[in-house]
């Protein structure tokens, strides 16, 4: 394992990573199927369930911030997105009657179904 000492900005579901001399990003993953793992105390990695042997581990300035980063990525995916927007969703509809994305011309049908296309 080689040590880099990169910088990283979130951006939805993409963790771009940059040189600390250098203002385009290097390179991104994409923050689908992968798993976040507090490592240690100022460790965090991110794996993804296709390519489990390949870890990518960020080491950051404190405890806290490791957990602010470990947080705000586990938040960064479309699934999980997805969760809280049906979440949300209901809850509104609970207690208005209404649905909140009826405004938007979203058919009942077609609202949450990109997560169970079938092949």
């Amino acid at each position: 394992a080689v040590l880099k000492k990169r910088l990283v900005k979130l951006v939805v579901n993409f963790l771009f990573y940059f040189r600390t001399d250098e203002a385009e990003p290097i390179g991104a993953l994409l923050l689908e199927h992968c798993r976040i793992t507090k490592e240690e105390e100022n460790v965090f990695s991110i794996s993804f369930i296709e390519e489990p042997e390949r870890k990518y581990c960020f080491e950051c300035a404190s405890e806290e911030q490791c957990q602010e980063w470990v947080e705000a990525l586990r938040r960064a995916s479309y699934e999980f997105m997805r969760r809280s927007l049906i979440f949300y969703r209901n809850e509104i509809q609970k207690m208005t009657g209404k649905d909140p994305l009826e405004q938007f011309g979203i058919s009942e049908e077609a609202r949450f179904q990109l997560g169970t296309r079938k092949q």
